[in-house]
């Protein structure tokens, strides 16, 4: 029998040769486009990157503007801080309406270079320190977190002063554990009880210290005279009094603040009131500013003494970035005079 021969087409050496080289080529040429895709979408990523960062540290600067205050020379804070009473729900009272929004709110606070945060155990209470930790912890270096203790509350727009000294060392021990804190570097009394020597308050609070849960103390909606007798137990390194454009009651204690390098932090700083109505003298010179009457009122509290440390707050993005522009607005001191002629 005949074998048959399978018969297979078979290329000469040299055109097998060629056609390895042509595949060699074209995967070069293949990997080499490849890379060069790569390498753009990494510089597209870098120069995004970098956009991205000058504007995050452009941010940062907004609330340095304000300029900067060492509580008791040794706690450096930007002078425009955030107030969180606002980001609870009405009256003060349970959890906000839009949590996601106010979570939003606390941290653009700190993109934008905020680096004081004020609350209170009462605010909720307790919601406005639980949210606190709950968007920023862990916290970044430098934000000084100040609290206060003083009230209870019970229920909302309802506040009733407690400065018995065990109600105010339980109140740092919830406040020490909502906010997730080894130490809160400013505690407040919230208010002076009355019913309560205030000497006992006082001590309290410098126990406190002593035992390092508290770094430094502060109080609130006092007289100079109170203030005074304070200091004669403990260092006092702030004072919380209501004061704004429209409410210069407080004027006496924001004068030995300023002698005294003490921190004056006004509560309320935007209760302008009738000066902000349409066509009062406020919303005159907002307008050819071309600024907000918020900001016209902020600029003015920065600049009637550098110990002055607004704190307004708001349970909004856009609202936030209102006020904490008004640290870079340069106005002329004559003019921000014109709005308090009384005031110097």
């Amino acid at each position: 029998m005949r074998r048959r021969l399978k018969v297979g087409l078979r290329l000469a050496p040299n055109q097998r040769a060629k056609q390895d080289i042509a595949l060699l080529v074209d995967q070069v040429l293949r990997s080499h486009r490849r890379m060069e895709c790569i390498e753009d979408r990494n510089m597209t990523k870098i120069k995004s990157r970098s956009a991205s960062e000058a504007n995050t540290d452009a941010s940062r600067r907004q609330a340095a503007s304000a300029g900067e205050f060492w509580i008791d020379g040794d706690l450096p804070i930007y002078r425009l801080g955030f107030g969180a009473m606002r980001i609870t729900g009405k009256g003060i009272w349970g959890e906000p309406p839009d949590h996601d929004e106010v979570i939003r709110v606390l941290r653009r606070a700190i993109e934008l270079g905020v680096n004081l945060i004020d609350t209170a155990d009462s605010y909720g209470p307790e919601v406005s320190e639980r949210i606190i930790a709950e968007a920023l912890h862990p916290y970044p270096a430098g934000l000084v977190i100040a609290t206060k203790a003083g009230f209870d509350r019970p229920g909302p727009d309802q506040w009733v002063e407690n400065g018995r000294p065990e109600h105010l060392r339980a109140a740092c021990e919830g406040s020490l554990r909502r906010l997730r804190l080894e130490r809160i570097d400013l505690f407040q009394l919230h208010r002076i009880d009355p019913k309560i020597p205030a000497e006992d308050q006082i001590g309290a609070l410098k126990d406190l210290q002593t035992q390092g849960k508290i770094r430094h103390i502060g109080l609130s909606q006092v007289t100079v005279a109170q203030i005074e007798d304070a200091r004669k137990i403990v260092p006092i390194v702030t004072v919380q009094n209501r004061y704004s454009l429209a409410d210069q009651s407080a004027e006496a204690v924001l004068d030995y603040c300023e002698r005294s390098k003490i921190g004056f932090i006004p509560w309320y700083p935007l209760a302008a009131g009738s000066l902000t109505a349409r066509g009062g003298g406020l919303d005159r010179a907002a307008t050819e500013l071309k600024i907000t009457t918020s900001q016209l009122a902020l600029a003015w509290l920065l600049w009637r003494s550098p110990v002055m440390l607004p704190i307004p707050g708001t349970s909004r993005v856009q609202h936030l970035e209102e006020n904490v522009a008004a640290a870079a607005l340069k106005i002329d001191g004559d003019r921000l005079r014109e709005l308090r002629p009384g005031v110097r």
